[in-house]
């Protein structure tokens, strides 16, 4: 779709922009795009999968392969601890950044209006719960969303360089696999008092994280 949208704007209407497309190492079967996704996949975000109702939710946010750790994420989440999941693709980290600059600016230059509201504050307005985006890139690369997020952030990347193995161990030694994911959702609703520290405590010894072990980050 992102591939006919922008032959349709680069080449029939001739608009000054360039599109490009990031080819991963990576096969596994592509999701089917969900009904009503165009606009959000066009504006960088889109809600992929909404979970039920339940006071108990968080919103699991990445793009491109991680995606299915998020997806697994989100399952185990219900699974496990009865915690429900949004699960959001951001397959436009920088220009949902370059938007929300656009914004910045027209709301310091218009003191006298009602502030606008970005296209992620937008879609997040209905959604309740903390935020965990994940990434297979630097932590730094979604933090360009932080202020555009009107709730609780946590970011988990893959900081660190010069290692070669599986993908599976590789996101387990950065701590972005699904496991990491979960146990970031219930810390996150653990700092909002909505869960005990133990529980935090019972998925790390469910799932085999070693509490002591160090961040990833090569120094």
């Amino acid at each position: 779709m992102l591939v006919q949208k922008g032959i349709e704007r680069m080449f029939e209407q001739g608009e000054d922009i360039f599109y490009y497309i990031t080819l991963q190492n990576e096969n596994y079967p592509h999701p089917e795009m969900p009904e009503g996704a165009e606009e959000g996949i066009n504006k960088g975000m889109y809600l992929f999968r909404k979970g039920g109702d339940s006071a108990l939710r968080v919103q699991l946010m990445g793009s491109g392969s991680i995606m299915r750790e998020v997806i697994a994420a989100a399952d185990l989440l219900l699974q496990d601890f009865g915690v429900e999941a949004d699960i959001w693709s951001i397959l436009g980290v920088n220009q949902l950044h370059r938007e929300g600059m656009v914004i910045d600016d027209w709301n310091r230059s218009h003191p006298d209006q009602p502030p606008q509201k970005t296209y992620v504050e937008q879609q997040l307005e209905n959604h309740n719960g903390p935020v965990i985006i994940t990434t297979d890139y630097v932590q730094a690369y979604p933090e360009q969303l932080r202020r555009l997020i009107p709730t609780q952030l946590t970011i988990l990347g893959t900081d660190g360089y010069g290692r070669s193995d599986s993908r599976e161990v590789l996101r387990r030694f950065f701590k972005v696999d699904r496991y990491h994911i979960v146990v970031a959702a219930l810390q996150s609703l653990m700092k909002e008092g909505k869960l005990e520290t133990a529980t935090v405590t019972e998925a790390l010894q469910k799932y085999g994280i070693d509490p002591k072990a160090g961040h990833a980050v090569n120094r």
